[in-house]
């Protein structure tokens, strides 16, 4: 069926919208509209909040905000905010951090802050007139910025280089203003692009003037100016360590679990389709605290997979070794957060998951956020070479299933007890949820 297409549908009321969307798209689904309003938030002022986040709002998706407690990271003992649907991620975390805080805590370290941004430009003329003149014009450049980078001078932060780049192979007449950035607290894209596009309009408008160009030399094209959310020298360390006697368990000596550990890390290191997997299990820890403090998890995603990357090989982003009966289990990333500005001040439940962390600078927020996917990692890994994956997964998935099913409270209760001592699908839920009524 071909659909005309709508006009002016960003004008129309949250109603309207969805009047239009249930008679041309969800005339099979007669709860749709229903369903859609019953998430709308009751505090009004509340539910205008939600809606300017973004546009054409027909309703909220929730998220199950969850804390897994008893982190205890450089000394000091958190409980970590957590926005997350996957079932056994918070449990998980949660045990692994009961786990080494047994055994000295985390460790965690930032080793850079530096955030990058690039004018990428297209000049057709001779290199030497172009670095001559980007020489020259590099001061006017950053005189360019000053009233934007005031404010962030007096947080230490600012522009903290210029420089040009010839990427004139790869692409014919291509050049770049590389340019870096400390932005303190805020995660600073709004910053860095504004610096951005100043730049690339001085440099333009120089480039002009300048006596030395030839009319050709003069044009040059601003393809774009926008920071990247690879960020390779804005980058946290995390680890744990102990005495491989510490880590038997499941029937499994100390020194047994350490080298079954460390082989599958290896495998994660050398072979793509499983570090993939490994990468995901990291990420569900690091996601999961990136959206509850109102940061972009999309940006964190795109910067650490490429970071996995960054060899030109996509490998493990966590290491493991055994040295002189130590075990040692760590990782770096590339974390660009921010605890001020965007969300992170206007979501209410954001507010209150950096509250429960402390306050903390976007630093120490790096330093968390890194050991939730360390964490997660060592469970997902501890599970996989003991009892397997699916063991404690499908148990915590136990409730999706009987939700899906229908189950009343008393049957879920019933069921809950019944996998006590049963191996949970979703083929042996259907089938003890049919016994019990009938």
């Amino acid at each position: 069926m071909m659909i005309d297409p709508i006009s002016g549908f960003s004008k129309l009321t949250k109603e309207e919208k969805i009047d239009w969307l249930s008679s041309t798209y969800l005339k099979d689904s007669q709860n749709a509209p229903q369903i859609l309003k019953q998430y709308w938030n009751p505090d009004s002022s509340l539910q205008q909040l939600h809606e300017e986040f973004t546009e054409n709002t027909l309703s909220n998706y929730y998220l199950p905000f969850g804390i897994a407690p008893n982190f205890m990271i450089n000394g000091f003992r958190y409980a970590i905010p957590m926005a997350i649907e996957e079932s056994s991620v918070i449990a998980a975390a949660s045990k692994a951090a009961k786990f080494w805080g047994k055994r000295g805590g985390f460790k965690a370290e930032v080793l850079g802050t530096q955030k990058i941004g690039q004018v990428h430009f297209i000049y057709s003329g001779e290199k030497e007139k172009l670095v001559n003149f980007f020489r020259k014009v590099k001061p006017e450049l950053l005189e360019a910025v000053e009233p934007l980078v005031r404010n962030m001078k007096k947080r230490g932060g600012g522009v903290t280089g210029i420089e040009l780049r010839d990427k004139n192979e790869a692409l014919g007449g291509y050049f770049q203003l590389h340019c870096t950035f400390e932005t303190k607290d805020s995660m600073g894209a709004n910053f860095i692009n504004s610096c951005l596009e100043r730049f690339a309009e001085s440099f333009k408008t120089a480039a002009e003037k300048h006596e030395a160009f030839s009319a050709t030399e003069k044009d040059i094209e601003i393809v774009m100016s926008i920071l990247s959310n690879y960020v390779p020298d804005c980058l946290v360390r995390a680890e744990v360590s102990c005495p491989v006697e510490d880590l038997a368990d499941h029937g499994l000596t100390g020194e047994a679990f350490a080298g079954k550990f460390v082989r599958a890390l290896k495998i994660a290191e050398t072979e793509p389709f499983r570090a993939v997997t490994h990468n995901k299990g990291i990420m569900n820890g690091i996601d999961a605290v990136v959206l509850a403090t109102g940061n972009d998890f999309r940006a964190v995603e795109a910067g650490i997979h490429a970071y996995a990357a960054k060899d030109g090989k996509y490998t493990s982003l966590t290491h493991a070794d055994v040295r002189n009966g130590q075990f040692r289990f760590w990782m770096e990333i590339p974390l660009a957060l921010g605890t001020v500005g965007g969300l992170t001040g206007l979501h209410p439940l954001s507010k209150i998951a950096l509250e429960i962390l402390q306050k903390p600078s976007a630093e120490d927020l790096m330093k968390i956020v890194a050991v939730a996917g360390l964490a997660q990692n060592f469970a997902a890994v501890k599970s996989l070479i003991t009892t397997g994956i699916q063991q404690g997964h499908m148990k915590m998935h136990l409730m999706n299933i009987l939700n899906q099913l229908q189950a009343t409270p008393e049957e879920k209760e019933a069921m809950v007890e019944h996998f006590k001592k049963h191996n949970v699908s979703h083929s042996a839920v259907e089938e003890a949820l049919e016994n019990l009524r009938s």
